[in-house]
């Protein structure tokens, strides 16, 4: 069955980025000038995908917001000339087909997954992290759902990562079918450099089929106390092939703020509206620091 559902995660609390989440949903932080979520969206439209179910939290009413009509902002807009703000502002309201389900209690990402599990049905959907936010000509979820179609069963991202970083990742262990596609033999949350079985730590896209609910219902907790869906992917292993698609794409962890400020700066430098006067401001700044030592 073809992919057409997209589930995107978003009742995290943001703690890497407080005190500026404390009021304002980390997803609605913005990159440049669109929220960091809205860039997600966008990839899921991209990708063909035709509903969106997104997971959230009572502290994420922005989010809601964002992607909702706002009559009187529009008029404002309109009486003061600027039609193309108010253009894009009811753009984004009209961008897609989206409906909402609150996480009650946040017991890990696998029960985060469950929460969308009456909307999604009896059909496979793709997954989105909005931590991870991917630059591609081709979206990456698009690539895992190429995958799926080809393979069937479930398909997670990875991508090559140095061995310091993957205990901090979910880590395959793979066998190769083709350029850029695996068979997953096993997978492990946040091994140590030492046990890892490979470099290919998976990131936050993924195509799953509906088997992967009972299995998360099954899942007993790990670490915190929550149900962790890398678990989840293991045992799903008992039941179905698990594949691993190496995407094609520039990845930014926006969920650390080291990651959110290399997207911001790469989504500038790349605008012919931004870029230019950017690009000479960093370079002035580079060049200040060089001589102050």
């Amino acid at each position: 069955m073809h992919v057409r559902k997209a589930v995107i995660l978003a009742a995290g609390y943001g703690t890497r980025f407080l005190p500026a989440t404390k009021a304002v949903p980390k997803e609605m932080l913005p990159l440049v000038d669109r929220p960091a979520i809205q860039y997600v969206v966008e990839e899921a439209l991209r990708a063909g995908l035709e509903q969106i179910i997104m997971v959230t939290a009572a502290s994420k009413r922005a989010v809601e917001d964002h992607f909702d009509r706002d009559l009187e902002l529009e008029r404002w807009l309109e009486q003061k000339g600027r039609r193309q703000q108010a253009e894009d502002v009811r753009r984004v309201a009209e961008v897609a087909d989206i409906a909402y389900v609150r996480q009650k209690e946040r017991l890990g990402i696998g029960h985060a997954v469950l929460m969308a599990r009456s909307l999604v049905g009896d059909e496979p959907f793709a997954l989105f992290f909005p931590d991870d936010i991917i630059e591609s000509d081709v979206p990456a979820i698009g690539q895992l759902m190429d995958v799926h179609d080809r393979y069937g069963g479930s398909v997670v991202a990875v991508e090559r990562l140095p061995r310091e970083e993957l205990p901090h990742y979910g880590v395959i262990e793979p066998k190769e079918l083709e350029e850029r596609v695996y068979q997953v033999l096993s997978i492990v949350e946040k091994p140590t450099a030492a046990e890892a079985k490979s470099d290919l730590g998976t990131v936050g896209r993924l195509v799953l089929t509906p088997a992967i609910f009972p299995v998360i219902e099954r899942t007993p907790p790990g670490a915190g106390g929550e149900i962790q869906l890398t678990d989840s992917l293991g045992l799903l292993l008992e039941v179905e092939p698990l594949y691993a698609c190496r995407f094609v794409g520039e990845r930014f962890d926006v969920g650390r703020p080291l990651g959110f400020l290399k997207a911001s700066l790469s989504m500038a430098l790349r605008r012919p509206d931004l870029g230019p006067e950017l690009r000479r401001y960093l370079q002035e700044v580079l060049a200040r620091l060089e001589v102050g030592g």
